[in-house]
């Protein structure tokens, strides 16, 4: 054989094999990728399932049923009114001890390589737990189903967060539970009398996210379907947040079909606390509420109030991102810049209220201040000190879903 020819048969052989090797990853890929759009809730299938469903508690991981023929539609009906019994309970889970975690958004934990980032992470810090998002800011709901199997097989505590209230798939797809835009509603009115509330009119904040009627009970059915859908999937604990009234935007103009607007928002919201206990009787639950719940009682105008989250909750995780409290607090020009007294106090001031199941969200990101390793070791050893024997652990946020891990 000449040269020539062997370095051409050579160079054939060797670009497939690159082929053979690329369309094995990109169907690895693909595959990963299918598993998570199966898991997700589309806008399409919560409309059927709220609508159509209505005592349903089970959210299904399927895809909406696509097309015109009403055969397909009606075999994906019959498919979700077959989960209408399941109302998966689980008695007496098993306590944790003390967790120490870190967040992946629902993008982060689709990653091969962000999953073994923080199992990586597990085997080289404190780190013994991940939060992932089951339904997040958008309203989307994923199952993560790979994600849940690897995390378990390193031993890692696995919780599935949800956000509640702010749910811009469920608003859109069912106007008649969410919080409409009263100014505007009065101006399709002035053209046409018979104007209602309609998507037209969704309320929205200050981010243009649409928000749910906290008061409303198809709402709370809803997320107790997608919290017992994650129990069953194997989820130990389930951490709900955005449990409370919308706190930015044009506030004066929201307007709501459910709540009377003369019931306490504190009582609408410590009544979905004592829903979410009963119909998730032991299980582990969690509750994130903002960091001023530690030190303010009034409810400060959302309907948290610290004392009726202890009541219902496993763990209570106040969000005391020291960048989150506002200039001159404790005597600070900047609270940013002093992780370890702006913890502290906040956790002091909820232990002396008899708070003892505190579990806080930490902050790993720049905002007021830049975070790094002193940063963050400071914040977590002001959670030691403060609640001492009844250390359970922390949770902490970064968005990028990238950790200091010198400090954890």
């Amino acid at each position: 054989m000449s040269t020539r020819a062997f370095f051409f048969n050579f160079g054939f052989a060797f670009a497939a094999l690159v082929t053979v090797f690329f369309l094995f990853i990109l169907m690895e890929g693909k595959s990963l990728q299918n598993e998570a759009d199966q898991e997700v809730l589309s806008k399409e299938t919560v409309k059927v399932t709220i609508q159509t469903i209505p005592e349903v508690e089970n959210p299904p991981s399927v895809s909406p049923p696509v097309g015109a023929d009403g055969g397909v539609i009606e075999e994906a009906l019959t498919s979700l009114r077959q989960l209408v019994d399941l109302g998966v309970t689980k008695e007496g889970d098993e306590e944790p001890g003390i967790i120490q975690a870190v967040y992946l958004t629902t993008n982060s934990a689709g990653s091969v390589g962000m999953i073994e980032y923080v199992i990586d992470l597990a085997r080289t810090t404190q780190i013994n737990a991940v939060v992932l998002d089951i339904k997040d800011f958008s309203g989307k709901v994923a199952y993560h189903d790979f994600a849940l199997k690897r995390f378990h097989e390193e031993g890692i505590y696995v919780i599935g967060r949800l956000t509640v209230f702010q749910d811009p798939i469920l608003a859109n797809s069912n106007p008649e539970l969410a919080v409409h835009n009263a100014s505007f509603l009065s101006v399709l009115q002035e053209i046409s009398a018979d104007a209602k509330p309609s998507l037209a009119t969704v309320w929205r904040d200050n981010k243009g996210l649409a928000w749910v009627d906290p008061a409303s009970k198809e709402v709370w059915k809803y997320n107790v379907g997608i919290a017992k859908n994650a129990l069953e999937k194997g989820y130990e604990e389930r951490n709900f947040d955005y449990i409370r009234f919308p706190s930015d935007g044009s506030l004066r103009d929201m307007m709501f079909l459910s709540w009377d607007e003369e019931t306490p928002k504190r009582e609408t919201i410590s009544s979905f606390f004592a829903y979410l206990r009963k119909e998730l009787p032991g299980a582990i639950i969690s509750a994130d509420l903002f960091g001023l719940s530690t030190i303010k009682r009034d409810g400060i105008g959302i309907g948290q109030v610290i004392e009726d989250a202890f009541e219902h909750f496993d763990y209570v995780s106040p969000m005391v991102y020291p960048s989150h409290y506002a200039k001159g607090f404790l005597g600070h020009e900047n609270p940013a810049e002093h992780p370890y007294e702006v913890i502290k106090y906040s956790l002091d001031s909820a232990r002396a209220r008899g708070i003892t199941n505190l579990r806080p969200w930490l902050q790993d990101f720049d905002l007021g201040a830049d975070y790094g390793v002193e940063e963050v070791r400071a914040e977590i050893q002001a959670v030691k000190d403060a609640l001492g024997e009844d250390y359970v652990g922390y949770m902490i946020w970064a968005p990028t879903n990238i950790y200091t891990s010198g400090a954890l």
